[in-house]
């Protein structure tokens, strides 16, 4: 599955899909090397033309009910959904991910759409009867305005719509910027949903720099609210320029998720979901398993079964259909993981180079490293690719103190048969989404978000819409 001639395009404003013009930037396959095509490189210009875009469209959508915003929003998960064969090459091709996982990121997307557009006839404010003799109180949930959706390259349209979803729901329009080696498939389903009835300028598409228009986006005084999926550094500095003129912000930042396996665990299938959440997507998630504790008793048996997974894993370009583990996405990002694995120390299991053979990508073997210093890149970075480190651990104690001695707070994973070991965990872990027995799923119904380094704010579930509303308090006076 390949896409079949080069993608040309420019910023998708005002329901319009601009031509390629101006300064423009290739966009390049990261396992081949391949031209996938050229997108034009936004300029604050363009910036201020989707925002007024956004603003101009806003009244008319904000107007509308819920129920017929959910509507459009149904309609546009169904559009969604109809096209992911067309948009899978595309998401291949400019990202590197196998056929699978692209596909399995597509239809989430669109289930998270379809998600919000379900929540339409359930969104309602609070009454309070006779607060004081003969006056009423209620509450309303206004939208804000005009969203930042500033998105990362390693999901690029299940990111996008964790933030389109309550956005739109809640009656804000949004300039979205893909991120700059990942344009296509965002520019894409900005016209797929046009042409399923969002109106135009509900959705505008600035690709570019993020130094040139994410700055420019964030600054910009139409913007009422920041949307970020990103780095710590960059989230950090998205927050700063985002305090000018009061903006509000959710931050859903970097991660090094722990996950810790005890003695009285089903260890066939922890050892596979430790796998699994490890090196799903070469590693390029931020609830990925990036630390594995194991109780000492059984640590052996886990150890070997990870290691072996690891080892049959077959990595190979996104196209083909056999690959099990595509390429890293760039270049900088395998020289990170490589020096972090250098710097570590310790026993490496499987993997540890890059494989033989596909010379032509960013491949990295699926690595597995025992007892790397627990001070080291490996215990106290974010690991963003595929690595995963592993320590033994002599008790739980031993385990949730090594868990949350991390900058990090995000995502977390406990395994075990024991109800008070789990009640104990999830109390105690400095995270804001734990799965007992569970692989790293995230469920639309529940809200996420992280602490620490990792952000704050919530995505998914009906708790994501206090982030793109204003709470406003009515009191009506009665006649006595």
């Amino acid at each position: 599955m390949s896409i079949e001639t080069l993608i040309e395009h420019g910023p998708f404003i005002a329901g319009t899909a601009e031509p390629l013009s101006g300064e423009h930037r290739e966009i390049r396959n990261p396992g081949t090397g391949d031209l996938v095509g050229r997108v034009t490189d936004a300029t604050a210009q363009d910036v201020d033309r989707a925002v007024q875009a956004a603003r101009e469209a806003f009244e008319g959508w904000a107007r509308l009910g819920y129920a017929d915003r959910g509507k459009v929003i149904h309609a546009c998960a169904e559009a969604f959904e109809a096209h992911v064969d067309e948009l899978t090459p595309i998401l291949v091709a400019e990202q590197g991910k196998t056929i699978r996982e692209a596909k399995i990121e597509l239809h989430k997307a669109a289930d998270t759409l379809e998600h919000y557009a379900g929540l339409s006839r359930q969104v309602r404010g609070i009454s309070v009867h006779n607060v004081d003799p003969g006056v009423e109180a209620r509450t309303l949930r206004r939208p804000l305005g005009v969203v930042a959706a500033i998105v990362p390259w390693n999901f690029p349209t299940t990111l996008l719509c964790n933030k389109l979803g309550p956005a739109f729901l809640a009656g804000n329009t949004v300039v979205a910027k893909p991120a700059d080696t990942t344009p296509f498939t965002t520019l894409r389903l900005a016209e797929i949903f046009h042409e399923a009835g969002l109106p135009a300028g509900v959705l505008n598409v600035v690709p570019g720099a993020g130094a040139v228009v994410g700055e420019a986006l964030v600054k910009h005084p139409g913007v009422r609210k920041v949307a970020f999926t990103g780095s710590t550094p960059v989230g950090e500095r998205v927050h700063a320029l985002a305090a000018a003129g009061s903006k509000r912000v959710t931050l859903e930042l970097g991660g090094s998720d722990p996950m810790i396996i005890c003695d009285d665990a089903d260890l066939k299938k922890a050892a596979s979901a430790a796998a699994m959440g490890r090196f799903y997507n070469c590693g390029q998630a931020c609830l990925a398993i990036k630390r594995l504790y194991v109780f000492e008793s059984v640590a052996d048996e886990v150890i070997e079964a990870v290691a072996a997974k690891a080892k049959r894993l077959r990595v190979g370009i996104g196209s083909d259909a056999d690959s099990q583990l595509g390429p890293m996405h760039t270049q900088r990002q395998r020289e990170i993981m490589e020096r972090q694995i250098a710097e570590s120390g310790g026993e490496i299991l499987a993997g540890g180079g890059r494989p033989e053979g596909l010379d032509g990508g960013w491949f990295h073997e699926p690595t597995v490293v025992l007892e790397p210093g627990r001070d080291s890149p490996m215990a106290r970075e974010e690991v963003f690719g595929p690595a995963l480190p592993i320590w033994r651990v002599k008790d739980l104690d031993e385990a949730i103190e090594l868990a949350n001695d991390s900058p990090f707070g995000l995502g977390s994973s406990l395994w075990t048969s024991s109800l008070n070991t789990a009640e104990r965990v999830a109390a105690e872990l400095d995270c804001g989404y734990t799965w007992i027995n569970s692989p790293t799923k995230v469920y639309d119904e529940l809200p996420f978000g992280g602490l620490k380094a990792s952000g704050y704010g919530k995505e998914h579930g009906s708790e994501a819409l206090d982030y793109y509303t204003d709470t406003k308090s009515v009191v009506v006076k009665r006649a006595l």
